[in-house]
Parts: structure tokens; C-alpha cells; sequence
């Protein structure tokens, strides 16, 4: 009966206070999901023109006509968005679709304490190629630090790396700050080339292991197809689609890389009805990778390579007519480089 009363008395005291911690759980995640938007979308358009090739054939001499179509660009998107906008951003469209790029997502501080965050898969194809493209991440932004984690995958780039840091941030007035912390990065061994060092020899080697053949005649073949009719059709043609093929092959069976790194950076943001200047930037200068055959450091001999990202935005409404403005982003990790920008003015006809 002790036992009992004592297992009663011990879920009056439990009940209430799991009660307690799911409602503080609900309303913590109802709050996280203000103002958030989900949206999923399909958009596309027209791609490259047909193009006709006309060749003679050499056996009739009858001219003939190859018509190369590009089948039309589509983009698949799914995603869901927290993000403040800035006090210069104006709402595009009513909807989200998938299309929507600001520069200033990319900021290290954004327009408001707390948590932000953005989710988005895109499923592209662009003028008959297929890509995958990814941006994920979580920013917390507090007065003195700065948390995010970050997810990318650009097709078109041929990027891919998960990224997360945490950085002490020092306000230098109101418009103004720097933060310093750590950056890990998780991405393939970016530097490796299976190549490297491979001399004709090597190449032809590579075909044969790959199940092509040849024969006297300097004609190529796999799985009795002929691939090339003759020597300058197969190193000018074939091979290099073959050794494209072999890098990607040896470097996907590499397992992925860390990289620890030293950041610094800054933000900087201005903004009145007549004018606004955003920038921000990044710099890794000294890093620490993982002590395996395939870090980055051991194809640069070294730790100290210079990593970097920032962007800048900028807009002046000169006077009734006329404005001018200037934005775009820019990105340079393990000597891969990757960028947009836009620049110009408008003048309104009163």
C-alpha cells in the first residue's frame, strides 16, 4: 500500500511537470515558426533555340541535316523561409516560388536578433543539363555572438560543402561590427586531381582499365561499339570525356574532408530612404585540417592559404529621376571561386 501511494504521489509531481515542459516546448517552436513560409513551386521556360548541322556524307555526297533540340528549362523547388527583411528589400511577388535570390540572405548578421533560418531544395535543368541545388541554414544573431550552420550544394558551381562557425561579434556603434571565431567546414577532398602527374601513357592505361580496346588502325571500342574511328577522333574527343569521367570516379569513392579555420570578419549597414550601403566579409587566413592523405593542406603544402566570402549592396536614390545600384556576393574556397552581381540605374520620365 506504501509503495502505492508513494508511485501516486510521484506521478502527481511528474504529470504536471512534463505538461508543463511540452507546453514551454510547443510554444517555443510556435514561435520559432512565426512569420515562416512554406512553399513548393514549379516554374520553367523556353531554352536554346534549335541548331541545324548539315554535313556532307561522304558516301552519297548527299547533304544532310542534324537537328540538336534543348528540351525546355524547368525548376522544381520545395523550401521554407524565416528571414527579416532589410529596410532597403521590398516583397517581389505576393508568392514565394523558388526564384527568389537576395544577396543579402548571405549577410553575417541579418535585421534582427534571434533565430533565422532557411530550407530549400531546387531541382533544376538548365539548357539541357540537370543540376541539384541546395541552401540550407540556421543563424542565431545576438548582440555579442553570432551562431549558423550552413548546408550548399551549387550544380551549376559544382560546390558542395556543410559549413558551421560561432564567433564572438564586438559592436563598433550602431551601424557597425567585427566577429572572430571558428569556421568547421565537411566537404569532398577539393585539390585532389587523380590526374596529377599522368603523362599519355598513363591516359591510354586508364581507357584500357575502363573496358575500352583498341586495335591497329587507331580505332576505339567498348562493349563493340566503336567510340572513336581514328587517333585524332579519340585524344581530341573521346579521352577527355573519359579522364573526366575516371576524376569524378576517383574522387567520389574519397571520403569527405574536415577543415578547421580562424575567421574574421565584419558587417557594416547604413540605410536612409535616399540611400543605403550593406557589406560584409569574411576571412579564413589560417586553418587546421585533418591530418589524412587527402586534406587540403597537403596539395597547397600548407595551413595558411587565404579563404574568402563577403558582398556588398548599395543603392542612391540621386533625386526624383534618377538612382543608381550596385549589388553581389562573392565566394572563394579551396581556389574554387563562385559569384553573382547586378549594377545599374534607373531614370524615371516625369
Amino acid at each position: 500500500m506504501k509503495k502505492l501511494i508513494t508511485l501516486i504521489l510521484t506521478l502527481a509531481c511528474f504529470i504536471p511537470a512534463q505538461a508543463q515542459l511540452l507546453e514551454q516546448s510547443s510554444e517555443f517552436f510556435q514561435k520559432q515558426l512565426k512569420f515562416a513560409t512554406f512553399y513548393t513551386a514549379v516554374t520553367g521556360n523556353n531554352s536554346l533555340a534549335d541548331i541545324s548541322l548539315y554535313s556532307i556524307n561522304p558516301s552519297t555526297g548527299i547533304l544532310e541535316e542534324e537537328i540538336i533540340e534543348t528540351p525546355f528549362d524547368y525548376t522544381l523547388a520545395f523550401g521554407v523561409r524565416k528571414i527579416a527583411r532589410l529596410d532597403y528589400e521590398n516583397r517581389k511577388n505576393v508568392f514565394y516560388n523558388g526564384t527568389e535570390s537576395s544577396v543579402s540572405d548571405a549577410a553575417t548578421v541579418g535585421n534582427v536578433e534571434g533565430l533565422e533560418y532557411l530550407f530549400e531544395f531546387d531541382y533544376k535543368r538548365q539548357q539541357g543539363s540537370k543540376f541539384v541545388d541546395q541552401q540550407h541554414f540556421l543563424r542565431y544573431v545576438h548582440d555579442h555572438w553570432i551562431l549558423k550552420t550552413e548546408y550548399v550544394q551549387d550544380g551549376f558551381a559544382d560546390l558542395k560543402y556543410f559549413e558551421a562557425s560561432q564567433r564572438y561579434r564586438y559592436n563598433v556603434g550602431k551601424k557597425f561590427s567585427l566577429n572572430t571565431g571558428l569556421v568547421q567546414r565537411f566537404s569532398e577532398p577539393y585539390g585532389f586531381n587523380p590526374l596529377d602527374g599522368l603523362s599519355g601513357a598513363d591516359f591510354t592505361l586508364i581507357a584500357l582499365d575502363q573496358g575500352y580496346t583498341t586495335n591497329f588502325d587507331g580505332e576505339w571500342y567498348i562493349d563493340g561499339n566503336t567510340i572513336a574511328e581514328n587517333s585524332d577522333v579519340w585524344n581530341l574527343v573521346a579521352l577527355p570525356e573519359i579522364l573526366n569521367e575516371y576524376a569524378d570516379q576517383e574522387k567520389s569513392q574519397l571520403s569527405n574532408q574536415w577543415n578547421h579555420s580562424l575567421v574574421l570578419g565584419y558587417d557594416y549597414y547604413h540605410y536612409t530612404k535616399s540611400f543605403w550601403f550593406h557589406s560584409w566579409a569574411s576571412v579564413l587566413p589560417l586553418h587546421v585540417s585533418a591530418q589524412n592523405e587527402y586534406s587540403y593542406s597537403n596539395f597547397i603544402n600548407g595551413n595558411t592559404w587565404i579563404d574568402y566570402t563577403g558582398g556588398l549592396i548599395l543603392g542612391w536614390q540621386v533625386n526624383k529621376r534618377l538612382g543608381l545600384f550596385s549589388e553581389g556576393k562573392y565566394h572563394k574556397y579551396w581556389n574554387r571561386v563562385w559569384h553573382d552581381f547586378s549594377v545599374g540605374f534607373n531614370y524615371r520620365i516625369i
